[in-house]
């Protein structure tokens, strides 16, 4: 999904709208389907956008209840780390392959861990195989 500010040429109304792609705006444009939803007017157009650039929550956050909160989410997400690591076994991209070995041959139980593709993961859960996302921190002296 992309946003674009969009601007009417009729009646000069700026808004924002949402699209697919950026490909998909442009034929939408072609196809002459974009209006403005103040004058229903077809000249409508992006304009110039600002980029938002978000570089470390942690430094923009002022309030230090918040800052407190991200290191406590950080801390917790560092000690599951930990037990996945110590506990589990790494299959690496593997993760889809294992998986299904696992559900579709019960003799090789075991916990594993690893990474997997949106469609693999999709793949797997209408497959009936669960599995569980979770964001991993990755350590700042590798």
């Amino acid at each position: 999904m992309i946003k674009y500010k969009l601007i009417c040429k009729s009646c000069n109304l700026s808004f924002d709208s949402w699209f697919a792609s950026s490909s998909e705006f442009e034929k939408l444009k072609k196809k002459n389907l974009l209006n403005c939803y103040k004058c229903n007017s077809k000249k409508v157009d992006k304009t110039l956008m600002a980029p938002k650039l978000v570089k470390n929550i942690f430094k923009q956050t002022k309030n230090s209840h918040e800052k407190i909160s991200i290191r406590n989410t950080n801390k917790k997400l560092k000690e599951y780390q930990k037990f996945i690591e110590k506990n589990f076994e790494h299959v690496g991209e593997n993760f889809a392959f294992e998986a299904r070995s696992i559900h579709y041959d019960k003799k090789k139980r075991r916990g594993i861990y690893g990474t997997a593709s949106d469609s693999e993961m999709r793949e797997l859960q209408e497959e009936g195989i669960e599995t569980e996302i979770i964001p991993w921190i990755k350590d700042k002296n590798n």
